[in-house]
């Protein structure tokens, strides 16, 4: 989860029991949810999220309420933040267990967010634009990424965003490579990289999510979506192939050096500034940081230099160069306890108006408008941006928001350990698959 997604669930909340909705029902909140009638009685409905204060989603958010408010006397919008996501998930998922949810409430498509879902506190979103008549506006990759496996939706999704192989020109010429097609072409980039006292590849470590994006591109080029849907509920194992195919790639990287010494500690901001001050390769990240990577802001000497390639495929793979991962951030649910004719208006008045002002940040958004390229932006800022126009059907699901908590953050710390060398990938898939056959059947069958 990009430093807007899901970083590890917390593992203490996760396993707090769920109070069920009164009137819920197994299969989650019925498709009449979005459906109220009733006169619209003003009052102050909360929003619990964890986005940057400055971001263009809390901006635009708080000025279209505004708006709203000066036409609904007593209406106000009180946004309830947690600054780091850790801690959010902790508070988002302790509320929930109290039955104490909010009108609104961040969440990815979690497999706690999913038992959310069955217990019925959450409107079918589907339903919500339909009626609204806003659901074809809507990116489809945007409205995927929200769904739960069944494929029912509950999420709003206020972002979108391609996520992309940054690389440095020069530092490829000068090592005497090409931009690779495959993932075992990436691996022999990066032992020329590193041959020439480059660093291959920055990642931010820290913030561990960078780095499980790894583990999961072998298994999405083998097996597809489904593997990681599979492996979740332990109906698959880290030791299949997928599985067994990506730990030998990520232990071949570390081989060769793909990453930057002390990678594990490194943060978000220092990895970022490893690539862009010319002195990485290559850097795996969304285009939700375009102002930083394709205008002005990139420091001068790499503005020639900067270029992108998408995830390379594998020999037989069965999803397309034009899928990989494309994430819609973290969505926005409706609790369906407080739903009522005010949220519903407020929801409509919002969604009416935020497609064209989030376009303003210059940004790729969750609809089709075209985002307002900033006047300092380099050339390779709307060749970015074109790459959602082209992409496939297929969606890479980052795993951290797939795999139940305990199993989850386990994996992040293994992988370190597999691409330090510190384990063999033998003893990381018998790990793995011990973590995932302990915590997968309790935490699903709950």
């Amino acid at each position: 989860m990009k430093r807007k997604q899901f970083l590890a669930l917390a593992a203490g909340a996760a396993t707090l029991p769920l109070v069920a909705a009164c009137g819920g029902s197994s299969g989650g909140a019925a498709s009449t949810a979005a459906a109220v009638d009733g006169e619209i009685e003003p009052r102050a409905i909360s929003w619990l999220l964890s986005r940057p204060a400055n971001g263009p989603v809390i901006e635009i958010m708080t000025a279209l309420a505004e708006d709203y408010a000066a036409e609904h006397d007593g209406f106000s919008l009180k946004l309830i933040t947690t600054p780091d996501r850790p801690s959010y998930i902790q508070k988002y998922e302790t509320l929930a267990a109290a039955n104490e949810l909010p009108e609104l409430f961040d969440t990815d498509a979690t497999p706690f967010a999913a038992k959310l879902n069955t217990a019925g506190r959450m409107i079918d979103v589907e339903d919500l634009l339909t009626q609204l008549g806003v659901l074809e506006d809507f990116r489809p990759a945007a409205l995927d990424y929200q769904r739960f496996d069944d494929g029912s939706l509950r999420m709003i999704p206020l972002e979108f965003g391609v996520e992309l192989f940054w690389y440095n020109k020069g530092l490829f010429e000068e090592a005497g490579v090409e931009v690779p097609t495959t993932l075992d072409e990436l691996t022999s980039v990066c032992e020329a990289l590193a041959a020439t006292d480059a660093t291959p590849i920055a990642v931010g470590g820290q913030d561990a999510w960078p780095l499980e994006r790894y583990v999961a591109y072998q298994p999405f080029r083998i097996a597809g979506p489904d593997y990681v849907t599979e492996l979740k509920s332990a109906d698959a194992a880290f030791a299949d192939e997928p599985g067994a195919a990506s730990a030998a790639w990520l232990a071949k990287l570390g081989e060769v050096g793909a990453f930057q010494q002390g990678f594990s500690s490194v943060g978000y901001a220092d990895a970022q500034a490893l690539f862009t001050s010319g002195r990485a390769a290559i850097y795996n990240m969304g285009t939700w940081e375009l102002p930083n990577l394709a205008t002005s802001a990139l420091p001068e000497a790499m503005r020639e230099q900067i270029g992108f390639f998408t995830l390379p495929v594998t020999d037989g793979s069965v999803t397309g160069a034009d899928e990989f991962v494309a994430p819609s951030g973290i969505g926005v649910a409706v609790n369906a306890q407080t739903y009522d004719p005010l949220v519903r208006d407020f929801l409509a008045f919002v969604l009416e108006r935020y497609p064209a002002e989030y376009a303003k940040s210059g940004l790729l958004g969750p609809t089709g408008i075209d985002p307002v390229v900033p006047e300092d932006a380099l050339p390779i800022y709307q060749e970015a941006i074109d790459v959602a126009a082209e992409l496939g059907e297929a969606t890479l699901m980052p795993w951290d928001t797939q795999l139940d908590p305990a199993t989850n953050s386990r994996l992040q710390q293994e992988l370190v350990l597999l691409v330090q060398g510190d384990v063999t990938p033998e003893q990381f898939l018998s790990t793995m698959d011990e973590a995932l056959t302990t915590n997968a059947p309790k935490y699903f069958e709950d």
